[in-house]
């Protein structure tokens, strides 16, 4: 990839097996699926390169991709409303005309290589990714997700509703600056940030579009007065705590007049597009995988034109 030598150089730690060991499943209701991810059912199937890479095996698909990849990749310090700068991983697409912009969310390990490669593949679809590193700043020295490493998943429990539309909107801010930008700004979030992404479609009617990887969605009717956003929900079936609010979700975004588009994949369990070659109790994580990622880019195409 072309990018400045210290993207090369720059290896986070807070990779998904190390940050797995992190936290007691009793005290994060996350554990269980990384827990989940550590002993995959079968042996993950040929890269399919139209799909993002897996982080299956310590994300190996997604270092290559990042070390293989024609697209220009840099690592950017975004200007932070509290005076924190944003450490974010910013990929262009290659095209002649100015593209949208996808905001890339993280789970709760940070900002790791698996989410800087899924960024890296809608870069290759044709969108400006840029990937924030919500723990920017509360690391040693000042770092985040690279100097925190399996201190992540602690770490981001103190991480506010309020801090991440704070740091969301100066994300938005940056990305209508840049000059390759057409002024569509989406954003994808993933566990962690499925939920972060969803309540920002709640209070950012600007956002042109929101798409959920089985993210929690509010359980308070009050919180989607004001949507307007469309939201695209994307969830495994087996995966009883964050879909028990998808009703709640349909019935409140209807409400409000506001596009919510759940799709609920058989077979598949939390975090099935890292997970993708799936466990004994996630078999259909591949088929969600494929399935998800079509819907995703329509639901882009759709709402970014």
């Amino acid at each position: 990839m072309k990018q400045l030598v210290l993207v090369g150089a720059f290896v986070l730690a807070a990779n998904p097996l190390s940050a797995q060991t992190a936290t007691p499943a009793a005290a994060d209701p996350h554990a269980g699926h990384a827990m989940d991810q550590a002993a995959p059912a079968q042996p993950a199937a040929a890269r399919n390169a139209n799909l993002p890479p897996s982080g299956d095996n310590n994300g190996a698909a997604a270092i290559e991709q990042l070390k293989s990849s024609p697209r220009h990749g840099e690592w950017a310090d975004i200007k932070g409303s509290d005076g924190t700068p944003i450490r974010s991983f910013v990929v262009y697409p290659e095209r002649r005309e100015k593209a949208p912009v996808v905001i890339v969310v993280m789970e709760i390990f940070g900002l790791s290589d698996w989410i800087r490669g899924v960024a890296d593949q809608l870069a290759k679809e044709g969108y400006i990714a840029i990937a924030p590193d919500f723990l920017s700043g509360r690391g040693p020295n000042k770092g985040g997700s690279q100097e925190l490493g399996s201190q992540a998943t602690q770490e981001i429990r103190n991480v506010t509703p309020a801090d991440t539309e704070r740091m969301l909107n100066d994300v938005r801010t940056y990305a209508l600056a840049l000059p390759a930008a057409s002024g569509k700004i989406a954003a994808v979030g993933f566990c962690w940030g499925g939920g972060t992404v969803f309540n920002y479609a709640l209070r950012q009617p600007a956002l042109n579009a929101a798409i959920s990887y089985y993210g929690p969605m509010p359980a308070d009717p009050a919180a989607y007065a004001n949507a307007k956003a469309p939201v695209l929900g994307l969830y495994g079936a087996n995966d009883a705590r964050v879909n028990a609010n998808i009703e709640l979700a349909k019935t409140e975004m209807a409400k409000a007049k506001a596009a919510y588009e759940p799709h609920i994949f058989e077979g598949a369990g939390h975090g099935f597009l890292r997970q993708q070659a799936g466990n004994q109790n996630a078999p259909g994580n591949m088929k969600a995988t494929e399935d998800a990622w079509k819907l995703t880019l329509d639901f882009l195409r759709k709402h970014t034109r």
